[in-house]
C-alpha cells in the first residue's frame, strides 16, 4: 500500500465512521490472563490455559503490533505482555502471533526512564498497576509513577509514533533495544541523519529450530528533538560509541532534560525487507509529529473495520465480547510487504521480491484459521482472502512446496494436516481468487500426492508428514512415529485431517475438470472410516496389521491424538458428517454420541478440533440441541475480562467462532460454502458485504429468553433448510429467525433439510 493509497484510506475511514462508536466496546486486555472458563479449567493445562493475546495497538492485519512489555524475552510461548505481571519494561514493536504458543520475532522495545541512566532490564523495569493503563485498539497510555513519566503509543500498518511526557522536571532517557535472545542484532545512532537504525535477526522454531530465517526485523527511529547525550549498551554496560552489534542485550540510549509537562515524540518505521524500507514506510505513513492526528486516524480505521458488522442488543457485555473478538480476529495474518511492494521471499536468505499489486501476508496458524477465521473474511473482506491465497501460492512457488503452517516466512510443519488445500480451494470455489488456478492446483496436488525426493527437503518441512504411510495403508498406522515433525505420532488425527484436505483438493479438481484426480481424492476423503472402531463407536489408534491399539481409554489424552482425546477427535469429519453417522449406526447414534461428550463434560472448547461439534446436531433429528449447546458455550466459555477466552486464541480462530455463533451461523465444512444455522443472541445483526450488499439477521422472540428456532425466512420466504449458503449471503438479503422458549422438534430435523455428506463409502 503506497503513501497515496494509505492517505486516501485514512480520509475514507474518517468520512465513513459510524456514529455508534463501536471501538469503545473493544477490551484489549481480554485474553491476556489465565483462562477462567469451565472447559479451560477442566481440560487446559500449562500454556493451553492461556489465550495468549496481547493488548495490541495496531491497524487491521498490520505488519507490527505495539504493546506494553512485561516479558522482555522472545522465547516460545511467552507473549510480550501477561496481565498478571506487575513490572513494565517498555513499549514493544511486536510480531507476536496473537493468541498462540509460538514466539515473538524481529521485535524492538522503547523504554523511557528518568533520573540516573540504567541499562539492565532488571534495573529499569518499573512496578505498575492496571489502573495506571488505558488500552484501546488505536492507542495505549501508561502512567509510570515511579519515573514521573507518561507514555503513549499509536500506530499505522507499519509504523508507530510514541509520546513521552514528564510530570516533573528531570533527566529522561530513552532506551532502544533490539530484542534478540541469540546475542545478535544491530543498532546505530546516526547523528548526521537524526535517526537510530537497527535490526533484530529472525530465527526459526519447529523445523530448523534456532536457525536464522533469512530476514530481519528492521527499524528506523526519528526523535523530535536532539538528545543531550547518547551512547550504546550491552549486558548492562554502557559505551561511548554510536554502533553496537551481536552482543547480549544490546541497545542505544538517548538522554534529555525535560521540564514538567514537556514531551518527547518518537516516530518508528518497521520493515522485513531493509532499513531503507523501514525509512520509506515511515516517510509514507507518519511524515509529521502530530500524535493526536495519527491516533484519530487509527481510531477511524478501527471504527470503519468494526462497523462492518453492526449489532442491536440491550446486553452491553455481549457487544464487548463480540467487538473484542472482531479486534482479535484482525490481528493476523500479518502484512509483510513495504509500501513499495518489497517483501522477503518465502524460505529464502536475504532475497527480496516485489509485488506488482496486492499485499503479501504471513504468520498463518493454518491448523486453526481455516475453520472459521478465514471463512469469516471470505464474507467480509474477500480481497484480503484473495491476497492470502495468492501469498500461499507464492510461498509454494518460491519454496518449491506449499507450507503446512507458514510462520516467520518459513516452513514449520507445525501441527497436523495440510490446510493450505482448504484455504486455496475455498477461495477458488467461491470465486474470490485471481491467482492462476492451474498453478495453484499443481501445488496443492503435489502436497496431496507426492513426497519430496530430497530427504533434506522433507526434513525442512516440505510436503505432508507420513504421506507414504497414509497412501499405503489408507490410514497412518501407529508404527509410523512421524519422526520429522514437531508434533510426532498423532497418527489418527493426521488421518482424519488429511481426509478432509483430500476432499478440499477433490472439490477444486472437480471444478477444473480433473476427473481422475477427483475420483481418487474422494475415495481418500473417506479414509477417516479406517480409524473408526465400530466396537467402540469412536476413532482409535490402529496398527499396520489392522488391529486396534489396546488398552483403549477414549477420555484420556493419547499419543495418536493431537492435543485431545479420542472421543473429542471422533467428530472431526467436517466433509462427511452423514458418513460418520452411518458408521455409528445412523443419525440417532450420532446424536447419542454428541450427547455423551456434553453429558460427560468432555467437550473442550479451548482446542480447535472440537469447534464443529456443537453444530453437528444439525445433521440429526435434534437441531435444537445445536441451539442449546452453542448458547451455553457463548455464555460460559467467553467473557470480556483477562481470563475470558477458553484457551489459545490461535490467530483469531477462537474469536471468529464466537462471532459466528453469536450471529447464528457457522461454516462447519469451510470448503462447502454452507453455514449451519443456530439461534442468534442479537436482536439484529447487519453485515456490510464487500460488494456493497447488506446481509441482515433479524431475531424475533416470543419471550425475552427464547432461544429455540421454530421458523426461518429468507427474504420473506420460509426456509426449509437448516443452513444458508455463501452464494445467498453475498447477494445480500434478510434472514428472519423466529425463537421460542421450548425446543421445536420439527424445524430442520429431516434429512432433506440438512447438508449432504460426500455420499461415498470407498474406503
Amino acid at each position: 500500500m503506497n503513501s497515496k493509497v494509505w492517505s486516501m484510506a485514512l480520509l475514507l475511514a474518517c468520512s465513513q465512521v459510524k456514529a455508534q462508536d463501536v471501538v469503545k466496546y473493544v477490551q484489549p486486555m481480554a485474553g491476556s490472563g489465565a483462562a477462567t472458563t469451565p472447559a479451560a479449567l477442566k481440560h487446559g493445562a500449562g500454556t493451553e490455559l492461556f489465550a495468549n493475546t496481547i493488548p495490541s495497538v495496531t491497524t487491521p492485519f498490520a505488519m507490527t503490533q505495539w504493546t506494553p512489555q512485561t516479558q522482555p524475552s522472545e522465547n516460545k510461548c511467552i507473549p510480550p505482555y501477561h496481565y498478571n505481571d506487575d513490572h513494565f519494561s517498555g513499549i514493544r514493536g511486536s510480531h507476536w502471533l496473537s493468541g498462540s504458543c509460538t514466539q515473538d520475532y524481529g521485535s524492538l522495545t522503547v523504554m523511557p526512564i528518568s533520573g540516573h541512566l540504567k541499562t539492565a532490564v532488571t534495573d529499569y523495569a518499573v512496578p505498575f498497576a492496571h489502573a495506571d493503563e488505558k488500552a484501546s485498539p488505536y492507542q495505549y497510555n501508561i502512567n509510570l509513577k515511579s519515573y514521573a513519566l507518561q507514555a503513549s503509543v499509536t500506530s499505522t500498518p507499519r509504523c508507530a509514533i510514541m509520546q513521552f511526557t514528564a510530570t516533573k522536571a528531570d533527566s529522561v532517557y530513552l532506551l532502544i533495544t533490539p530484542n534478540s535472545d541469540y546475542k545478535q542484532g544491530f543498532i546505530k545512532i546516526d547523528a548526521a541523519n537524526d535517526e537510530i537504525q537497527g535490526y533484530n535477526p529472525v530465527h526459526r522454531i519447529y523445523q530448523g529450530w534456532g536457525k536464522e530465517a533469512g530476514f530481519k526485523g528492521y527499524f528506523v527511529i526519528r526523535i523530535e528533538r536532539a538528545a543531550g547525550t547518547t551512547g550504546t549498551f550491552a549486558g548492562g554496560r554502557t559505551f561511548n560509541v554510536a554502533t553496537i552489534s551481536n552482543q547480549q542485550d544490546i541497545g542505544a540510549y538517548l538522554g534529555f532534560k525535560l521540564k514538567a509537562g514537556e514531551s518527547i515524540r518518537v516516530r518508528i518505521g518497521t520493515s522485513f525487507s531493509s532499513m531503507a524500507g523501514a525509512r520509506k514506510n515511515l516517510e509514507a505513513e507518519i511524515p509529521g509529529w502530530d500524535f493526536e492526528a495519527v491516533a484519530a486516524k487509527n481510531k477511524a480505521i478501527w471504527e470503519k473495520a468494526l462497523s462492518q458488522i453492526t449489532l442491536k442488543t440491550d446486553v452491553e457485555k455481549d457487544k464487548r465480547i463480540f467487538y473484542t473478538s472482531f479486534y482479535h480476529a484482525m490481528q493476523q495474518p500479518r502484512l509483510y510487504n513495504d509500501v513499495d511492494g518489497s517483501y522477503p521471499e518465502f524460505a529464502s536468505v536475504n532475497k527480496i521480491g516485489k509485488l506488482q499489486s496486492g499485499n503479501y501476508y504471513d504468520d498463518f496458524s493454518l491448523w486453526d484459521i481455516y475453520r472459521a477465521h478465514l471463512p469469516l473474511f471470505e464474507l467480509l473482506q474477500p480481497k484480503l482472502v484473495n491476497d492470502v491465497a495468492h501469498s500461499l501460492v507464492l510461498k509454494g512457488q518460491q519454496g518449491g512446496w506449499l507450507p503446512v503452517f507458514p510462520c516467520w516466512n518459513s516452513y514449520t510443519s507445525e501441527m497436523v494436516g495440510d490446510h493450505c488445500s482448504s484455504v486455496i480451494a475455498s477461495a477458488y470455489l467461491k470465486g474470490i481468487s485471481t491467482f492462476d488456478a492451474k498453478e495453484a492446483y499443481r501445488l496443492i496436488r503435489q502436497n496431496a500426492f507426492d513426497t519430496p525426493a530430497s530427504r533434506a527437503d522433507y526434513v525442512e518441512g516440505k510436503g505432508r508428514r507420513a504421506l507414504d504411510s497414509y497412501l499405503k495403508y489408507h490410514y497412518i498406522p501407529v508404527e509410523d512415529s512421524v519422526p520429522d515433525a514437531f508434533h510426532k505420532k498423532e497418527q489418527v488425527s493426521r488421518t482424519l485431517e488429511y481426509a478432509y484436505d483430500d476432499y478440499a483438493v477433490a472439490m477444486m479438481a472437480k471444478k477444473l475438470g480433473k476427473t481422475a484426480d477427483y475420483n481418487q481424492l474422494m475415495k481418500r476423503a473417506a479414509y477417516y472410516g479406517n480409524v473408526f472402531d465400530k466396537s467402540t463407536g469412536m476413532v482409535r489408534g490402529r496398527h499396520a496389521d489392522g488391529s486396534w491399539v489396546s488398552p483403549y481409554s477414549p477420555d484420556s489424552k493419547v499419543y495418536y491424538i493431537t492435543e485431545g482425546t479420542a472421543r473429542q477427535y471422533t467428530f472431526y469429519v467436517p466433509q462427511d458428517v452423514p458418513g460418520l453417522a452411518k458408521l455409528m449406526g445412523g443419525p440417532a447414534q450420532l446424536e447419542n454420541a454428541l450427547d455423551s461428550i456434553f453429558t460427560k463434560n468432555e467437550y473442550w472448547h479451548g482446542n480447535e478440533p472440537g469447534h464443529q461439534i456443537p453444530f453437528m446436531y444439525n445433521f440429526t433429528a435434534s437441531p435444537w440441541k445445536t441451539q442449546q449447546q452453542v448458547r451455553n458455550i457463548l455464555a460460559n466459555e467467553y467473557g470480556d475480562g483477562p481470563g475470558g477466552l477458553s484457551g489459545n486464541d490461535d490467530a483469531g480462530q477462537m474469536s471468529a467462532w464466537y462471532m459466528f455463533g453469536a450471529m447464528g451461523l457457522y461454516p462447519l465444512n469451510p470448503v462447502s460454502g454452507q453455514y449451519l444455522l443456530c439461534s442468534p443472541i442479537f436482536d439484529k445483526t447487519s453485515i456490510s458485504i464487500a460488494n456493497g450488499k447488506k446481509f441482515e439477521i433479524i431475531t424475533h422472540k416470543t419471550t425475552k429468553t427464547a432461544q429455540y428456532i421454530y421458523a426461518v425466512k429468507w427474504n420473506g420466504q420460509p426456509v426449509s433448510k437448516n443452513y444458508i449458503t455463501y452464494n445467498a449471503i453475498v447477494k445480500g438479503g434478510k434472514l428472519d429467525v423466529y425463537l421460542q422458549e421450548k425446543p421445536d422438534k420439527h424445524w430442520g430435523a429431516k434429512v432433506d433439510m440438512q447438508p449432504k455428506g460426500m455420499g461415498i463409502d470407498a474406503r
